[in-house]
């Protein structure tokens, strides 16, 4: 899908539906917040959230008491959402409106979180974008998690075909450079009570 025909895709999203009336809505990012707590980051550790959209995981990260916390997202009205329901707190985070396949990295962080997104991105030139970007905002040491659907797991999200993962098919697809240190299923009920399987999987970022 063309940048813009994303852009548009996901602003009609945020913008016609409540931030409970889509299937991945999820009032505690648990499952998120588990794998973050393996990488062990201290309050300065720099985290970004992709594709974070309206979740509340930047709610829970500012409460623990973490200072540098960032999210992107294609969606402005998505961010828009997180920043009303934050208040005066969203000053306390950095938001970034942009693509992540042609997102300008400017800084390094600690810890790459991205729930959902990358299996959007189908088409390999998107997925070899994303990882290039991983790499370059990464520093050596530093931690991605990334949750997608499983292999058991829907084929499509919001209208969109999705790319399903395990564990090791996810790590081979990142390549080299990255060091798969844990993993879990997690199955997400809907605000509708349907179930969709995602895997979440924990790497280390070696060089950089």
């Amino acid at each position: 899908m063309a940048e813009m025909n994303r852009e548009s895709h996901w602003e009609t999203v945020y913008t016609t539906k409540g931030e409970n009336e889509v299937s991945w809505f999820q009032d505690d990012p648990a499952p998120s917040l588990a794998l973050i707590d393996l990488a062990r980051p201290m309050p300065e550790s720099h985290i970004v959230d992709i594709g974070g959209g309206a979740s509340r995981l930047v709610d829970r990260l500012l409460a623990r008491g973490f200072h540098h916390v960032t999210v992107l997202d294609i969606s402005a009205s998505a961010l828009d959402i997180a920043k009303a329901r934050l208040g005066k707190r969203a000053g306390e985070a950095e938001w970034i409106v942009a693509d992540v396949t042609t997102w300008q990295v400017a800084q390094r962080f600690d810890i790459w979180h991205d729930r959902a997104a990358f299996h959007f991105l189908v088409a390999p030139a998107d997925r070899a974008a994303y990882i290039a970007r991983m790499k370059q905002a990464l520093v050596s040491g530093g931690h991605a998690i990334i949750a997608t659907f499983a292999v058991d797991g829907p084929e499509k999200c919001s209208g969109l075909a999705v790319n399903r993962y395990d564990p090791a098919g996810l790590a081979r697809e990142l390549g080299e450079g990255f060091v798969l240190i844990e993993s879990r299923l997690h199955d997400h009920a809907t605000p509708w009570n349907s179930n969709q399987r995602f895997q979440f999987s924990l790497f280390r970022r070696q060089g950089g």
